[in-house]
């Protein structure tokens, strides 16, 4: 057999090898945690960058409660505390940019707790095109019962990961961010006996795909709390004007009325007066 034939072949392996590494090492990637930023001493500020270029963004406050069991006093018997866990100012990030999927990793206290963001853009056809939107599709969140800070004396200590199942939320359209000051909460559920973890987010602003400036939101669409709230505090305004308006009214009508019938000529009460007429 004649090997010469191949060679051709696997130069050009080579080279594809060897362009596809540079590409890699070209698409440089920047992850930033901005949370010093934040006027809120709660909420995290995300940024992860790619070739220069913001490709997503994330604001928000997080509290995450994780039960797990401890021995009674007695030795014997079990009870189930629960861990309150926030996020650190110093966590370290790492992040995915694609044209139809996302994530957003946060890490803290080396590597004890993990919390994903996994997000991904759909397109449905609809009579008038298609109906761009984006959502997160799965919450991922690891942690180690060894860790001393929020978890003390548990039984049995290890990593156990929490997640979330046919998740869809924070569904978005596309091209928009999505925006929500109310607190949200959602449950995940736990390789430790199939505990419920609870995730509550709240002062929410995230970005996964279509960012058209660096380091800026595009149009929010406000969550329907948010919306339902800001209706709330606009109805004593929008009633306020409505009474006013109702009062103006009836201020005018009443003044034309009067000067309508000062014009008219006035009858006398007494009908005696009626020969004189």
């Amino acid at each position: 057999m004649d090997l010469n034939r191949f060679k051709p072949m696997d130069s050009t392996r080579v080279l594809f090898c060897v362009f596809s590494i540079l590409a890699q090492i070209l698409a440089e990637q920047e992850v930033e945690n901005l949370s010093g930023l934040s006027t809120s001493p709660d909420k995290d500020i995300f940024v992860v960058r790619e070739n220069g270029t913001t490709c997503l963004m994330a604001e928000f406050a997080v509290r995450i409660v994780v039960p797990f069991d401890v021995l009674a006093l007695n030795g014997i018997d079990l009870i189930t505390e629960q861990a309150q866990i926030t996020l650190p100012r110093g966590a370290e990030i790492q992040g995915k940019c694609g044209s139809t999927e996302a994530e957003l990793q946060i890490s803290w206290i080396n590597d004890a707790y993990t919390f994903r963001l996994f997000f991904i853009k759909e397109a449905h056809n609809v009579s008038k095109g298609q109906d761009v939107f984006w959502k997160i599709n799965k919450i991922q969140f690891v942690y180690d019962t060894k860790e001393p800070s929020h978890f003390i004396n548990a039984v049995n200590p290890g990593k156990h990961t929490a997640s979330s199942h046919h998740l869809s939320a924070l569904v978005t359209p596309g091209g928009r961010s999505y925006e929500c000051q109310a607190q949200q909460t959602l449950s995940l559920i736990s390789s430790d006996h199939h505990k419920g973890v609870t995730i509550s987010m709240s002062e929410v602003r995230i970005q996964p795909f279509d960012i058209k400036s660096d380091f800026m939101f595009s149009e929010a669409y406000k969550c329907i709390t948010d919306q339902r709230e800001q209706l709330e505090e606009m109805l004593p305004l929008i009633l306020g004007i409505i009474l006013a308006l109702i009062i103006v009214i009836t201020l005018a009508v009443y003044h034309i009325h009067q000067k309508m019938t000062a014009n008219q000529v006035q009858l006398p009460r007494d009908r005696s007066q009626y020969k004189n007429m």
